[in-house]
C-alpha cells in the first residue's frame, strides 16, 4: 500500500521565488534519488507577506521513506539552506496510507 507524506513550510514572500528554485534544484533531486518514490508534488500558495509551501510525496512503502528521512520517517528532513528561508521548522510531517487511487 502506498504512503503519502506531507510537509509544510512558510517563507517570507520576498524569499519565496528563491526558495522555490532551491526546492526544484536541491530538494527534488534528493527525493528522486531514493528508490521507492512514486510521485513528488511541490506546491506554493502566496498569502500576504508569506508563501506557504506544501510538499506531497507518494512512496511505495514506509521502508522507502526511511531510506530518505531516516529511522523516524514522521520527522521532517531539512537541508542546511533551509535556515536561510523558513520562518519556522515544523518538527513533523503527516503520513497517510493511500487506500484508493484512480
Amino acid at each position: 500500500m502506498a504512503i503519502m507524506r506531507l510537509w509544510h513550510g512558510e517563507v517570507a514572500i520576498d524569499k519565496a521565488d528563491e526558495y522555490e528554485r532551491f526546492m526544484v534544484d536541491r530538494a527534488a533531486p534528493d527525493y528522486a534519488s531514493v528508490d521507492g518514490l512514486l510521485k513528488l508534488y511541490f506546491q506554493r500558495r502566496n498569502e500576504n507577506t508569506r508563501a506557504h509551501f506544501l510538499l506531497v510525496t507518494i512512496w511505495d512503502s514506509i521502508e522507502s521513506i526511511k531510506k530518505f528521512a531516516g529511522a523516524e520517517p514522521e520527522l521532517a528532513k531539512y537541508y542546511p539552506e533551509d535556515d536561510n528561508f523558513l520562518l519556522k521548522k515544523e518538527k513533523y510531517t503527516s503520513m497517510y496510507e493511500v487506500f484508493y487511487e484512480k
